[in-house]
């Protein structure tokens, strides 16, 4: 026998069928919301043109809570919108902000199943219209790290309210999850993995990327970040510029120190379609990973290519994806607390078919997210956002209907939009969004270890190593299941349903042969989980 991660229920849990399913389903029916929360503030370039000089703003979030709630110990998941760090309308999208239909809906549902979720706010600003490739990748890093500081800010402020202030929006401090949208995937992972100033000079995929070559020897020898001009890693040191360089005017404070002296750690990281400025920052330090890319985003690299900048199709910087983190976090064992997890999902079973199709191994934590192609012959990678082509725009097109604005690259915001997003409504992004809750919200009891829904994916027991004897037919089942032990004794059968619900227990068989009518379970996937005297045997059936 061997311990391994297998289902197992306990009964009086199964009877509590409300609290049993907290974090998995969404148990309240209202959440509050509690906007405009200031976490820090941080100068901004994005008006410096204007002001000769960084500007201060306020760094805000708004939280999501399920209304009613009377436990005051929640996990905190933070959640990063898109915006390729640029302002909303000028990134050439219909999303950019805090309010994106997709991280609303998000936060919601997170609050819907007792997590309490923060949709947060980060400084944006770069030229993706720089000439050269260098310049552009100056930029990005730079706008990336700024974002990574702020990232922290937030999660230190969270810490900060729950020790110095009563803890009001009632988290556990050590469970803090971060989860982001496009851009923001790239936003989390960096702030998941960056720990320490020297990786963005020493990057290997590929070599010395993010430094420059300012005196023209063709040796780049510059780092594009450099602490005296842009803070630590952290945002914990107030920095003041000591001269012009990197368009900052000498004497410019360029970051405020927020919340010093709370921990920046986090305890899981959710990437929904970004990817990590250099996988050489991953080490046996990097707490667990999800990701959810599609293999075909034809801007996000799925393994390691360059970035392109999707309104101007130029290149930026090599960057890795999903495929690249996820085979070094599997060589580095980072996802151990989920790897040997049950998981019977929709989603997890559409995963597995989905890295076959990609051709490459399934590995736990990394679901590529793979639709069909439109009728343009794209494809549109993880849609999660959706608008309404006749409202306000957000942002710079205040009073402008998407219909109606023009876009950079010709027709419309909104016909744009439909490029990537076809038939765009509310119902397909959320059923997308749906697929990926379906595969993180497991993964998420068992990495954060919440007793209150990881017994449903986990628990170790004794487990036959080699259960070959046993046969169970027909499988999909119409009438009657066989369970067929050869010479071993059957002790019990239980019969789940995939939520983690006890369909049906039979005690006491004693007998190397039982039969399960169709009646007793009615139609679906189940898991048969057959006891022995030595251990237990876990298979997944259908009945038609």
């Amino acid at each position: 026998m061997k311990k391994i991660f297998t289902l197992s229920l306990i009964l009086t849990f199964c009877q509590m069928s409300l609290f049993s399913q907290r974090y998995v389903e969404e148990i309240f029916d209202d959440v509050q919301v509690t906007a405009d929360v200031t976490y820090g503030i941080n100068p901004t370039l994005l008006f410096i043109a204007q002001a000769g000089e960084a500007v201060t703003q306020e760094l805000q979030m708004d939280i999501y809570e399920p209304a009613g709630d009377e436990e005051t110990a929640r996990p905190l998941v933070l959640v990063f919108h898109t915006g390729n760090f640029l302002p909303n309308v000028t990134n050439g999208q219909i999303a950019g902000e805090r309010v994106d239909s997709s991280a609303v809906e998000i936060c919601t549902q997170l609050a819907k199943r007792g997590f309490v979720a923060a949709s947060v706010s980060y400084r944006l600003g770069w030229n993706p219209l720089a000439g050269t490739q260098p310049e552009r990748a100056l930029g990005l890093i730079q706008a990336a790290y700024r974002g990574i500081q702020d990232g922290r800010s937030a999660i230190r402020y969270m810490r900060r309210m729950a020790a110095e202030a009563d803890n009001p929006y009632g988290i556990d401090a050590e469970k803090i999850t971060v989860w982001g949208n496009g851009t923001g995937g790239y936003l989390v992972l960096g702030l998941a993995t960056l720990d320490d100033y020297s990786e963005i000079v020493t990057t290997e995929n590929g070599p010395g990327k993010f430094l420059l070559d300012l005196d023209g020897d063709g040796t780049p020898e510059t780092p594009m970040v450099v602490e005296a001009y842009h803070g630590d890693i952290n945002g914990e040191v107030t920095t003041v510029a000591p001269d012009g360089a990197f368009g900052y005017p000498a004497g410019d404070t360029t970051t405020i120190a927020n919340h010093v002296g709370y921990s920046s750690d986090v305890q899981l990281t959710i990437n929904v379609g970004g990817a990590l400025g250099d996988v050489s920052w991953i080490d046996e330090n990097t707490g667990p990973i999800l990701s959810v890319q599609s293999p075909f985003d034809i801007f996000a690299p799925y393994d390691d290519a360059v970035l392109i900048v999707p309104t101007t199709n130029d290149p930026i910087v090599q960057v890795q994806g999903g495929l690249a983190i996820h085979r070094t976090q599997a060589a580095l064992g980072n996802n151990s607390s989920f790897a040997d997890g049950i998981f019977t999902d929709a989603s997890t079973i559409e995963a597995m078919a989905s890295a076959e199709a990609a051709g490459h191994e399934y590995i736990e934590g990394l679901y590529p997210f793979i639709t069909p192609l439109n009728s343009a012959g794209i494809p549109e990678g993880v849609v999660i956002n959706w608008w309404d082509p006749n409202a306000p725009a957000p942002g710079q097109g205040m009073g402008i209907p998407w219909n109606m604005l023009p876009h950079p690259s010709g027709d419309t915001f909104h016909d744009q939009g439909l490029i990537l997003n076809e038939n765009m409504s509310a119902e397909k992004s959320r059923a997308n969004i749906a697929k990926i809750m379906d595969y993180v919200i497991p993964r998420t009891c068992l990495a954060l270890e919440l007793a209150e829904c990881n017994y449903l994916f986990t628990n170790t027991e004794d487990v036959l190593e080699d259960d070959l004897f046993l046969s169970i037919s027909p499988n999909p089942v119409e009438n009657t299941m066989f369970i067929d032990a050869n010479d071993q004794i059957i002790k019990t059968v239980e019969i789940y349903a995939l939520n983690g619900s006890l369909i049906a227990k039979y005690n006491n068989i004693e007998q190397t042969q039982f039969e399960v009518n169709k009646a007793d379970v009615g139609t679906g996937m189940y898991l048969v989980k057959t006891g022995f005297e030595n251990g237990f045997s876990t298979r997944k059936v259908v009945f038609k």
